[in-house]
């Protein structure tokens, strides 16, 4: 069955979402993410997402207490990511309890420094992320587009040993357009041992059962899931019994 991740962007200390990347247009949806955490904990989820956006702003991490918060609060395998920039940076997120990172920039800027990284951790431990505008990926808090075209870029780093990579398509993500559901199958095609998390534009139980249906491994969501737009229980069956159809 498709890995099923919410998301909690924190910008101040809160939980919020954006709109295509936009720091202008947010909306808050929860003064207290730790406690957001628990109660995807109690509804059954075992992962979470965690972004922080005023990190990716500022290019090193910012919110390591509300990191610490939930990993204390909760028993979520915590992946974090936004503003890992440095030894320091990710040291911190490990100390403050995430499982795992995910960086992007770095690995586009910093080749050298996130294979050491890689190679460090452990590729069960760093998932390269890869934020996707008009086929280029992007850093710094999508702020910046890079001259790496997608495919050529996860190429490099699979061969490097990347297992886990996040591809968000930033046109679509806060909209609650669907997901690139073509982007993340030409993904798999390419590179089918891949753990593929796909992220941006889920906005309902269908495009999460299509995602499933197209092989994808894993799907991060979070506007449609604030927005009441994901019932759980009926996601759950539903993804079950697709799952158990014969092949």
């Amino acid at each position: 069955m498709i890995e099923l991740i919410p998301a909690i962007d924190i910008i101040g200390g809160q939980c919020v979402r954006l709109k295509k990347g936009d720091y202008a247009d947010k909306t808050v949806y929860a003064t207290d993410p730790a406690a957001v955490a628990k109660e995807l904990e109690l509804q059954g989820f075992h992962r979470l997402h965690v972004v922080d956006l005023d990190g990716a702003k500022s290019r090193h991490i910012v919110n390591t207490s509300v990191l610490r918060s939930i990993t204390e609060t909760t028993s979520l395998v915590v992946d974090f990511g936004g503003g890992i920039k440095s030894d320091t940076d990710i040291e911190e997120a490990f100390r403050c309890g995430a499982s795992m990172v995910t960086v992007g920039s770095v690995a586009v800027t910093s080749p050298t420094l996130f294979a050491h990284w890689l190679h460090e951790y452990g590729s069960d431990r760093i998932i390269l992320g890869a934020d996707v505008r008009d086929g280029k990926v992007s850093i710094n808090g999508w702020k910046e587009d890079s001259s790496e075209s997608l495919l050529p870029f996860l190429r490099y780093y699979v061969e490097q040993g990347v297992t886990h990579v996040l591809c968000t398509d930033i046109s679509r993500d806060g909209m609650l357009s669907g997901p690139s559901v073509e982007l993340y199958a030409e993904v798999m095609q390419a590179y089918p041992s891949l753990h593929l998390i796909a992220s941006g534009g889920v906005s309902s139980n269908e495009d999460i059962e299509q995602l499933q249906r197209c092989g994808i491994p894993a799907v991060v969501f979070g506007k449609a899931y604030y927005e009441g737009r994901i019932d759980v229980q009926k996601l759950r069956t539903a993804l079950t019994e697709d799952n158990n159809q014969p092949t």
